[in-house]
């Protein structure tokens, strides 16, 4: 069988191949692939994904459809199929005037990774808005629907991430009619503090569009998968020090502990515009790698871990990379590869 080309399926358009590539479009499509001995991959919208090798196994790449709208006196309950586009549906409900997925709106990838990366932006969580989470086994072939508890959700974590086994196939979300908007964080609350009325669902969700868009860099026209590493969550007996030592560092609430942020760290070191082969430190903004249009996997993790190490050089913080390693047979990591 020839190798499958994968630059087109992951938004840094690196140059890699699988064995075997199958796009899903029904669960009975899906059942029939399985069980199987090779290993498997799913793919969604490759948006949070760096292939550091040629991956020598079976990608699943979800394409399952449909959106259902249903409500009661007080939500809206959606259930989305998981190969949906996500910004897609965030405008779509906007649009049509449910609310509560706004602040969510650009981010790159598919309904079906929402759960597994527990996405958020601008205080909100896809933790905070889901009832359940259906998926099959693909060990057993059995589905299973995991209520938000039974999801483990936590910042940028689910249980998904931690057990790879799982295909998603769907999401059931909960938005309630009594909506305030949430305009508490970064570019928002300025926004929103100059603003006479309260905004619509819409004028937010068009408003975080517009500072991703400033912010950082399209996709399709710089190769890149968002923001590369976490905003480190550190006790805050070492916040208290690095504050003291830098009275200008952001620092946020994260329950008994503090968040940082990833790219302000990464910024104080001048980094922005640094180069290892193809593959660079965003000019704009210092979370994100970029492929300059050559860079190898290689080119992408040495980068990688000369800003981490950079950080921790610096100021002591660990930096964990948010995209997902993939090398020959599934999920890897920085200090792997």
């Amino acid at each position: 069988m020839p190798r499958q080309p994968l630059n087109q399926l992951n938004t840094f358009k690196l140059a890699i191949n699988a064995s075997e590539l199958v796009t899903i479009s029904s669960i009975e499509q899906l059942l029939s692939l399985l069980p199987t001995d090779e290993p498997v991959l799913v793919l969604g919208g490759g948006s949070n994904m760096l292939f550091t090798q040629d991956y020598a196994g079976l990608i699943l790449h979800n394409r399952l459809t449909g959106i259902s709208i249903t409500e009661d006196q007080d939500n809206y309950y959606l259930e989305v199929a998981a190969g949906e586009n996500w910004h897609d549906l965030v405008m779509s409900c906007a649009e049509q005037g449910i609310a509560g997925l706004e602040n969510l709106a650009l981010i790159p990838g598919t309904v079906g990774a929402a759960p597994v990366q527990n996405i958020g932006a601008y205080g909100v969580e896809f933790a905070d808005l889901c009832q359940h989470v259906q998926a099959i086994d693909l060990r057993t072939c059995m589905a299973r629907t995991f209520n938000a508890e039974q999801c483990q959700f936590a910042y940028r974590e689910s249980l998904f991430k931690s057990q790879r086994h799982y295909f998603i196939t769907g999401v059931r979300l909960k938005l309630p009619k009594a909506w305030q908007p949430m305009l508490a964080y970064g570019e928002l609350k300025t926004w929103s503090a100059d603003l006479d009325i309260m905004p619509s669902s819409l004028e937010v969700a068009q408003k975080v569009m517009g500072v991703r868009q400033h912010k950082l860099p399209d996709p399709a026209s710089i190769p890149n998968v968002g923001s590369f590493f976490k905003n480190p969550i550190i006790d805050a007996q070492r916040a208290k020090i690095l504050k003291d030592k830098y009275p200008a560092m952001p620092q946020y609430a994260a329950g008994v502990e503090t968040k940082l942020a990833a790219g302000w760290l990464i910024d104080q070191l001048g980094l922005k515009g640094y180069c290892i082969g193809g593959a660079a430190v965003h000019e704009r903004q210092a979370l994100v790698l970029v492929n300059q249009g050559s860079a190898s996997p290689t080119d992408v993790i040495r980068l990688a871990k000369y800003v981490r190490a950079q950080v921790w050089q610096n100021f002591g913080v660990n930096l964990e990379p948010e995209v997902n390693f993939i090398d020959a047979t599934g999920y890897s990591d920085i200090d792997k590869v």
